[in-house]
C-alpha cells in the first residue's frame, strides 16, 4: 500500500511562490498516475495538475502558466510549485496517484493565500 504525505503548506501573499511536497512511501517510478488536487470550503475537489507516465502534464485552466508539478525520482517525492499565487488558491491540497492496484491519497496541506 502506497501512503502519500504532503507538506509545505501554510499562509501566504498574493504574488509569491510556494512549494508543495508529496513524500511517496514506494517507487514513485512505479506509479502510472501523479496528481494534485485542492478542495476549497464549499467546494468539490478539483484536479490541479496531472502528471502520467507518458504524455505531457496537465493543468485546471486557472493554474495554467503558474503552477507546475515535477518530481524526484531519487527521492520518491512529487511537488507542486505555486508562483503568482492569488486568494482564489487557498484550499486544501491533496495528492492523489494510482498504481496497477488501485489509488491513494495523502491527508492534505492547507495552503491560504491572503494580504
Amino acid at each position: 500500500q502506497v501512503q502519500l504525505a504532503e507538506s509545505g503548506g501554510g499562509l501566504v501573499q498574493p504574488g509569491e511562490e510556494l512549494h508543495l511536497s508529496c513524500t511517496i512511501s514506494g517507487d514513485i517510478l512505479a506509479l502510472d498516475v501523479l496528481q494534485w488536487y485542492r478542495q476549497a470550503p464549499g467546494n468539490q475537489r478539483e484536479m490541479v495538475a496531472s502528471m502520467l507516465t507518458r504524455g505531457p502534464s496537465d493543468y485546471l485552466d486557472s493554474v495554467k502558466g503558474r503552477f507546475g508539478i515535477y518530481k524526484d525520482n531519487a527521492r520518491n517525492i512529487l511537488f507542486l510549485r505555486m508562483s503568482n499565487v492569488k486568494p482564489e488558491d487557498t484550499a486544501v491540497y491533496y495528492c492523489h496517484v494510482k498504481d496497477s492496484l488501485g489509488e491513494y491519497w495523502g491527508r492534505g496541506t492547507q495552503v491560504t493565500v491572503s494580504s
